[in-house]
């Protein structure tokens, strides 16, 4: 289905970018607000976005409008908008069974000596490296001078780097903070 064919506050699903709601029409791209990857511009002509559920927008009798939102999704929003704008980091917590626990390297060679990591500390550093990512998402994503071909390939390029690291995923409490990578 196109782009353009979903009104101001239609819950759609994107096969990259995850759950969202178009927020703003143009003749050529819709604004859509991603509950885990902040604001994307897609084309209007891009088909691979599928309708969860039907714009809640309805006129108000003096030519604007209102919607119905939520407490859950209003919740979201606000959080990621702190996150974003006044570094309000998101809590990710690592799974119960791995708290406290070590991470052993054990080299192939017997003369050698293994190394023990704390999870704890891997945990962080795994998590550091995916906030780096988002913070390039989005710098790729409000850079004016690249076109929108080489947003879309660099984007591609960094959804593959999250695939690449959902090997990690096992290590997280809350399924909903795993790394997510192409999917079909």
């Amino acid at each position: 289905m196109e782009t353009s064919a979903f009104a101001i506050g239609t819950k759609i699903e994107h096969p990259q970018f995850g759950v969202g709601i178009v927020t703003k029409q143009s003749l050529t791209t819709t604004r859509i607000f991603f509950l885990h990857k902040g604001d994307k511009e897609i084309a209007n002509s891009f088909t691979g976005l599928k309708l969860i559920e039907e714009s809640h927008v309805q006129q108000d009798g003096e030519g604007g409008s209102s919607s119905s939102i939520s407490l859950a999704e209003l919740e979201k929003v606000f959080t990621n908008v702190l996150r974003r704008y006044a570094d309000f980091p998101e809590i990710i917590e690592i799974g119960d069974r791995w708290k406290k626990g070590t991470m052993i390297l054990k080299p192939g060679q017997v003369n050698l000596q293994s190394k023990e990591i704390p999870i704890d500390m891997f945990f962080k550093k795994i998590v550091l490296v995916r906030e780096r990512l988002r913070v390039l998402e989005q710098r790729i994503n409000n850079n004016e001078k690249l076109g929108e071909e080489e947003k879309i390939h660099l984007q591609q390029y960094i959804t593959r780097i999250y695939g690449s690291l959902t090997t990690f995923n096992v290590l997280f409490k809350h399924k909903e903070q795993h790394f997510v990578g192409e999917r079909g």
